[in-house]
């Protein structure tokens, strides 16, 4: 029995333009592909090994014709809208009290500070869940399994009766790993309020 849910953030609550942030951020460095040494800049930044500022150098001394301002937006190009249905949603959850509800997000300092800045009920949104997790707080990411051994054992949670739900497959193969059942979520046609409806079969 599903005791417990573990959602992702981007593309479950917040929507995001991943393939137009690709382009975006392609058009203004001049680039046509990430090197394998910009990817692991981004990747230390999503797990919190390096500061906001180390990554701004660092594209900086890359790409010297923009400004800091510049490489912020391009950063947050991704980052879109939240549509308010979504948190009624999870405060209906939280309200009837018969999950545990966990937040499990690869995310980044300049990320979250937009939301915060951008999204008004961010507060609220982080409110209704139990444990609220960002991977470059806890320095974890997905899909690697330290991260949902990280969740399990922090909250004494047994795999089997736990429900996760994250657009990325990768990250969904990993979790089914450890006996975790998954929701890899389209958010092109899928809708996470629409959870106990598309996956009535696991509830």
């Amino acid at each position: 029995m599903i005791n417990t849910l573990i959602f992702d953030f981007g593309n479950v609550f917040i929507n995001l333009d991943i393939e137009g942030n690709l382009q975006y951020a392609f058009e203004k460095f001049k680039i046509d592909n990430f090197s394998d040494e910009m990817l692991a800049f981004n990747s230390f930044y999503e797990q919190g090994l390096i500061s906001t500022e180390e990554l701004l150098e660092f594209y900086n001394d890359n790409f010297p014709h923009l400004s800091n301002q510049e490489l912020i937006d391009i950063w947050n190009f991704m980052l879109k809208d939240f549509p308010k249905h979504r948190l009624e949603f999870l405060q209906q959850l939280k309200k009837e009290g018969k999950y545990k509800l966990i937040l499990l997000s690869n995310t980044n300092d300049l990320h979250i500070d937009w939301i915060k800045e951008q999204v008004p009920f961010f507060e609220e949104f982080k409110t209704c869940f139990d444990q609220f997790y960002l991977s470059h707080e806890i320095q974890l990411r997905k899909p690697n399994k330290d991260i949902f051994e990280f969740v399990l054992n922090e909250n004494k949670l047994k795999a089997s009766e736990c429900f996760f739900v994250d657009d990325n497959t990768d990250n969904c193969k990993t979790a089914e790993t450890l006996g975790i059942k998954t929701w890899n979520i389209n958010p092109k046609t899928e809708d996470v309020c629409t959870l106990f409806k598309t996956e009535a079969n696991i509830f």
